[in-house]
């Protein structure tokens, strides 16, 4: 990605501002809307290890499968709701809305998840998904 490019997450900000320190340099969020933002990056880009990576290990999947990225447009990400989940706290919760196409259809996940911060970093814990059109 072009660093003058927007970063896929919404902040407005250019990627290389905003998630690449995440994504491309190991660089851990201090929020968990921080990591729930990068995490959505992540699938934009197709960044399945990173995925992995800010899965926290008590839920973590073995792989993480990522739908074709030829058949899917990410459209958008809307942060609905955070609780909790500040740089001084060890949990968070992040609500948000993610748009996309499979195959021109438009489609929503809409998910609240829930973070955990261990040994000063946050993960992903898991979250109640409501995926629908």
């Amino acid at each position: 990605m072009i660093d003058t490019q927007t970063c896929p997450c919404g902040s407005g900000d250019p990627y290389s501002r905003c998630c690449a320190p995440y994504l491309d340099a190991g660089a851990w969020p201090t929020t968990a809307e921080g990591l729930m933002r990068s995490r959505y990056a992540a699938y934009v880009l197709a960044r399945a290890e990173y995925l992995r990576n800010t899965w926290h290990a008590s839920t973590r999947p073995v792989n993480v499968a990522l739908a074709d990225n030829a058949s899917i447009k990410w459209l958008g990400l809307e942060v609905v709701d955070i609780q909790a989940g500040g740089a001084q706290d060890d949990s968070g919760v992040v609500e948000f809305v993610a748009r996309y196409k499979v195959r021109g259809k438009a489609e929503r996940l809409h998910e609240v998840s829930r973070f955990v911060k261990q040994d000063g970093q946050w993960f992903y814990l898991d979250g109640d998904i409501d995926a629908r059109p």
